[in-house]
Parts: structure tokens; sequence; C-alpha cells
């Protein structure tokens, strides 16, 4: 089956529609369209264009890479959103919410969490030492072994996925608008090639600002001209809750139910932890702030963006749940991106430029999204395979092959939606990767920050678990759900969040037939995907664990105390003095004693830590070093 057919009906993850003939969306987009999403290319490009020729001064790695660390919080939190929010989102969250109501909605009450954790945890840590790559602390963690494992699962997540974001909305943009497919690809593909390695990281920040507005627009547009339509917000509203599609709350633990309260809200933190707390492209982002505070402001900004963005997307599968309750149609299979699209180009066709409003929206997310993959994917080679073992490279050498790298990765991307075009069922799976290998890296990153007695040895060990157990649940998943196809069933279609670049896909979980319910590993396969990340995170902690203490633990070498977050002793800090004094673990909340020294830390290139040594000042009554750029560093005891 081509990857024509699976998108154009036949796919895992088809709705019915309710239509007569599919509407003839090709007339509806006009010249003035066109103009719109031409102007979002045009304004992209130069925005690029502009910061690099504002930046020919300054080539260093620095610059190229992290903005030279003088971005402010707006920009970048508007940055993180628009890498969490793709165009593949754009389409999914509404269908989730035409086909199954609002329970999805539950999702943004992970949000809170899922950014408090990385914002006083992962953030302080990565930015104090003062790294480029967030797989540098996996070295200075455990070792230079390590870190190439997380940089090589990295580099395999975001190749097998940039490709097929790039492909899957453009396609579905085909099916329905007639808008060509390949002069979509190649020219989203080109743009966001030629400006992220022209103007850098700085560029990708001030364009994702400038998509995040167009995204923004596209949708609202469909949801205020869509609920005009059917008579206004308060009647959605109500035939939506005749119909019960408003969700209420349902506090069912059992973690095999696709969506309960419990799932999105509890199993959605370890999503966001993946993508907010350890993705590279996210991990740059706050790496480029000027400074620690401006970076943790930036991570409490997605909060409220993210509600908004959420709340919208839910809008639209409810306005265009009633829209085809007042304009019965008679059924036809389509997959659930090309009916949003449908109900877009239904609504908006008779306005000239809202429909190419709406693709430009479309194009942004793409935009945002592998623009994103293209810099954090040149920043791990340089700095995690390259420099390691050419620890002479000058600055304008490196940042010249940090240009390079770019380009390069834009072709691979190119390349990787010519893939997906050949790639037909397994397209859905190859989206899915993106998901299975942002649980193990998380729980990769938390075993080296909460656990100070794992060693190297474990967190390899860990790692290679989690992603074994990752893939084993997934495809295990989506093989049973293939087979269970030929078995009449009533579809029930998953929204399947991707943990990196935390995008929406369209995924398909069939419902057991009535009477009978999974059993042996049919019923392992049915655990709901928001419990993906978490499983395979925990897997990796507890397999490590168990390596690290078979194999001697850290063996008299405590790790480095920045490179740690001391859990016990913090919480042993909430309990009395009379309690604490009792247990036979006390002792790990004793400060270490410092003398004042140079400690450089070396990394594999034999260069130090922040490039730079640093000064450690006596201050044993108050647990504290003093760093460069003023950082005070709490050093307690975490031996285990």
């Amino acid at each position: 089956m081509g990857i024509r057919e699976f998108y154009a009906g036949v796919s895992p993850s088809t709705t019915a529609l309710p239509t007569t003939t599919p509407p003839t969306a090709l007339s509806h987009f006009t010249v003035v369209d066109y103009g719109v999403c031409v102007l979002l290319l045009v304004s992209s490009l130069a925005i690029g264009l502009f910061y690099a020729r504002r930046g020919r001064g300054q080539n260093t790695v620095r610059q190229f890479l992290l903005a030279n660390r003088s971005m402010g919080s707006l920009p970048v939190a508007l940055s993180l959103l628009a890498t969490f929010q793709s165009a593949v989102a754009i389409l999914g969250v509404p269908g989730e919410i035409y086909r199954s109501g609002t329970e999805y909605w539950f999702l943004g009450c992970s949000y809170l969490l899922g950014l408090l954790v990385p914002a006083h945890i992962f953030i302080p840590i990565f930015y104090r030492l003062n790294i480029s790559s967030a797989y540098e602390y996996l070295e200075l963690r455990f070792t230079k072994v390590v870190r190439l494992c997380g940089t090589i699962t990295f580099i395999f997540q975001m190749v097998i996925y940039m490709g097929v974001v790039l492909y899957a909305p453009a396609l579905a943009l085909n099916a329905v608008t007639g808008l060509d497919l390949w002069g979509s690809v190649l020219a989203l593909g080109i743009v966001c090639t030629i400006y992220t390695s022209l103007g850098g990281l700085k560029a990708v920040i001030w364009t994702d600002v400038f998509q995040t507005a167009v995204m923004f627009l596209g949708q609202l547009a469909v949801v205020i001209v869509g609920a005009a339509k059917v008579g206004g917000i308060g009647r959605v509203w109500d035939v939506a809750s005749q119909h019960g599609h408003i969700s209420g709350i349902d506090l069912n633990p059992d973690p095999f139910v696709r969506h309960t309260f419990w799932t999105l809200a509890f199993g959605g933190v370890f999503m966001m932890l993946s993508l907010y707390g350890v993705n590279q492209a996210q991990v740059q982002r706050y790496l480029s702030s000027r400074t620690e505070k401006a970076a943790i402001l930036s991570c409490y900004a997605v909060f409220p963006c993210q509600q908004i963005t959420l709340c919208i997307g839910c809008l639209i599968g409810l306005v265009m749940f009633v829209y085809y309750h007042d304009h019965p149609w008679a059924e036809a299979q389509v997959s659930s991106d090309q009916l949003v699209l449908y109900f877009v180009m239904d609504i908006l066709g008779e306005l000239p430029g809202l429909p190419g409003l709406f693709v430009a929206c479309l194009f942004s997310g793409s935009l945002s999204t592998i623009s994103s993959a293209f810099n954090s994917l040149a920043t791990v080679t340089i700095e995690d395979l390259i420099r390691p073992h050419f620890p002479e490279i000058s600055e304008n050498r490196a940042t010249l092959i940090s240009k390079v790298l770019a380009v390069v990765y834009g072709l691979v991307c190119l390349g990787m939606a010519y893939v997906s075009s050949l790639m037909g069922p397994v397209l859905q799976a190859a989206i899915s990767i993106f998901g299975m290998v942002g649980g193990p890296l998380l729980g990769l990153f938390c075993l080296g920050i909460f656990f100070p007695c794992a060693n190297s040895t474990g967190a390899v060990v860990g790692l290679l678990a989690g992603l074994i157990m990752a893939f084993w649940i997934g495809i295990g998943s989506m093989v049973s759900n293939m087979t269970s196809r030929m078995v009449s069933s009533p579809l029930n279609g998953t929204v399947f969040p991707s943990f990196g670049n935390t995008t929406v896909v369209s995924m398909t979980t069939l419902m057991p037939s009535a009477g009978s319910k999974p059993t042996g590993l049919q019923r392992f396969y049915s655990l709901s995907y928001l419990w993906y990340s978490a499983h395979s995170s925990t897997t990796v902690i507890i397999i490590g664990l168990l390596i690290s203490l078979l194999t001697g633990g850290t063996k008299g070498q405590p790790p480095n105390p920045r490179t740690i977050y001391p859990v016990l002793p913090r919480l042993l800090a909430l309990l009395p003095i009379s309690c604490r004094d009792r247990l036979p673990c006390q002792e790990y909340s004793e400060d270490f004693s410092y003398k004042t020294e140079k400690i450089p830390e070396k990394l594999s290139n034999g260069m130090l830590t922040g490039r730079g040594e640093e000064e450690v000042v006596a201050a044993p009554e108050q647990g504290h070093i003093q760093g460069d750029h003023g950082h005070s560093f709490i050093l307690q005891e975490t031996s285990l």
C-alpha cells in the first residue's frame, strides 16, 4: 500500500467524515492565499538573512549555536512553544477532540509540574555548568562513553523524525487543497535550511517568534469564523454538552485505559519532562538566555502560552463537531489530518486569504520544528562528536563546520522526507520512534542527576534496557493494532504525543470487541501511550541502579557535586531534627568541607568545563562554593 493511499482513506487513523463528496478545496485556494504562504516563507528567510548579516563580525560557535547567550525570556519562551507546536499537533488536537470529546484537555494539568521541575532542577544544573550540549553533562557526570550513547540516540531520534514531520502535513495539504506536494516540501526544507545555517540560533528563535504569531492567528481565525457559522461559542458548548462531548473527570486509576485524569495529568508529566527537561532543542534555548533567571522565567512563561494553545485546539475540535452536527453528510473515510483540513477549507473557503493563513499556520509549525532539529543536531555533532576528537580546532573553523552541518542536516531532512513517501503504513511507526526515545533519555539524565551512586556502566545498560522496553511496547502495540484491524471493531483514534519536541501525532487504538478484554501480551501492549515515557524512564533508573550497585557504585570516587541535585538531603531537611537524629542515613545531609583550590573539570576534548576553571571558596558552614559568573553552588553530602 502506497503512502498516498495510506493518507487518502485507508490509514489506521481514519475517521468517519460526514461528507457527500469532499469539498473542492482547491477552488477555494486563491492567488491571495498563495501570496500569504509565500509571504510567510519570505519573511522567515528575511529574518535569517538579517541576523546572518548582523552577526557577520562574530564568528564564534557560542554566537552561532547559543546566540551569544544574549536572549531575553519572552522570545525564548515563544521559541520553546513553537518547537512544541508542530504542524501535526495543529491538525491532531482538533481531530482528537472531534472524535473523543474534551478529555484530552486535562493534559494541560501536567504542564505545571512538567515545567516546574525543569525550571528549578534541570535548568540551574545545565546553565551553571556553562555547557553547549545537554550531552556534555553526561560526560561530566559519567564518562565519555555515556555521552556518546546519549548523543547517538538523540541523532537517531531526530533524523528519523524530521523528515516525517516535514512530509506528513505536506501530504495532507496536497490531498485536501491540491497544493503541490513536493513543491511544499522543497520550499519548506530549503527556506529552513538557509535561515538556520546562516543566522544560527538567534535567527531560529526570532523566526519562531514570528511563526508563533502566525500559528496563533491561523487557529484563532478558524475558531472565530467557525463559531460564527454555528451560532456562537455558547451554542457550541451547549450542543457539545448535549451529545456528551464535554468530558468530566475520569478518576479511573487503570493505566491501560487510554485517557483518564491520572493518565493525562500525571503520565503527561513525564512527557513534559522529556521535552522541557532534557531535550537538546529546548535545553539549547535555555542556554541561550542572558542569565539563569531569564532561562527560568522563559520556562514559566511557556505555561500560559501552552494552555492558550491547547484551549484553542480544543475549541476548533468542538466547533468542528457542532458544524458537522448541523451539516450532516454521508460518511466517507479520511485520515484525521485531512478531516481538520476539510473543515477549515469548508468554513474559510469563501474568505480570500484565510485559507492561506491557515496553511501558513501549518507551514509555521513545520518550519519551527525542523529548524530546531537542524540547529540542535548541528550543536551535538560539533560539540559531542567533532570537538572531543579535534580539540585544537579554531573558533572560526568550528563555526564554519557548524554552518555546514546545518546545511547537511537540511539535505538529510529532504532525503528523509522522500524516504517517508515510500514508507506506507510504516510512516506512523517512524513518527512514534520520536516518542519512544524520549523516555529512556529522560531516565538517563534523571539517573545521573538524582542518584549519586549510579555509575557509567549502570547508565549505559540502563539506557539500552529502556530503549528495548520502549520499542517493545511501542512497536508491539502498533503491530497488535494493525492485526486487530482485520476484525470488525469500532475505531478509537488516539493522539500520540512525541516526547522530545512533543508533537501530537495521529495514531489509532482499536477498542476490543464487546465482551472481550485483552489478556497476556495484548494487555501489556494496551498500556496507555501517555505512560510510555514514565515506564521506559523508570526502567532506565531501576536497571541503572541495580547494575551500578552490582558493579561497585562510584567506588569511592563521588561524582562532581555540580552535576547532582541532592534529593535525599533536601527531603531529610523537611523532617524535625529529633527525627533526623534517629535515622541511620542522617549523615547524608551533612555538608562537605572545602578548601580554597582550583578544580579544573576536563572533558574528553581536553577543554575545561565552562571553558575555564572554577574558584572554590571555603564556606563549610554554608555548604556553598562560588563559581564563575557569580553562581553559588549548594554542596551537600551525596554519597549513598
